[in-house]
């Protein structure tokens, strides 16, 4: 990561997709993203030292379906009045892993990523950027999620089991 220039990358948020997996009912997986995202990447000397710093809006929960999204945000999970954001902030590059602290319901756990630096290239219109993908698994029953419902069969609704997909891309700081 020696490309990378030194400073305060910005994200871009349209270029940028923070999305979730759960299996639902033991018998498929419900997919879902937040849409609104802000984070900034900083970049120590000769691309060292990195940190990551991330929000996301949980009124920006999408998932292609108005009444689970209306679930989603209700106080049985996120609870968009009273936690408007779930934030995840960086503590350590440790080669291939990141690791941070995810805040979700104003309970933070330390959670590890796996990473990938997918490279850095400037754009058509002269613009340097840096990708990343991380994905992670959280048990969300530790964030306070624990919203559930018995199936007639044996077992819930919900898994706890919650995978986490990040893409993200950084637009490299301007010279002053």
């Amino acid at each position: 990561m020696n490309d990378l220039t030194p400073g305060t990358w910005t994200l871009d948020a349209s270029h940028t997709s923070a999305s979730f997996t759960v299996r639902h009912a033991g018998i498929s997986k419900a997919r879902g993203q937040f849409t609104d995202v802000d984070g900034e990447l900083i970049v120590g000397e000769g691309g060292q030292d990195l940190a990551f710093n991330a929000t996301l809006k949980t009124e920006s929960v999408n998932t292609a379906n108005a009444d689970r999204d209306g679930h989603l945000k209700s106080a049985d999970f996120f609870d968009v009045e009273t936690f408007p954001t779930i934030t995840f902030r960086s503590t350590e590059v440790k080669g291939d892993k990141l690791i941070g602290d995810l805040t979700i319901r104003d309970i933070t756990k330390p959670v590890e990523l796996d990473f990938t630096y997918e490279g850095a290239a400037t754009d058509p219109f002269g613009t340097y950027r840096a990708g990343f993908t991380g994905e992670t698994k959280i048990s969300r029953k530790e964030f306070g999620l624990t919203w559930n419902a018995a199936l007639e069969a044996g077992g819930v609704l919900v898994s706890d089991d919650v995978k986490i997909s990040i893409e993200a891309e950084f637009v490299a700081p301007t010279a002053a």
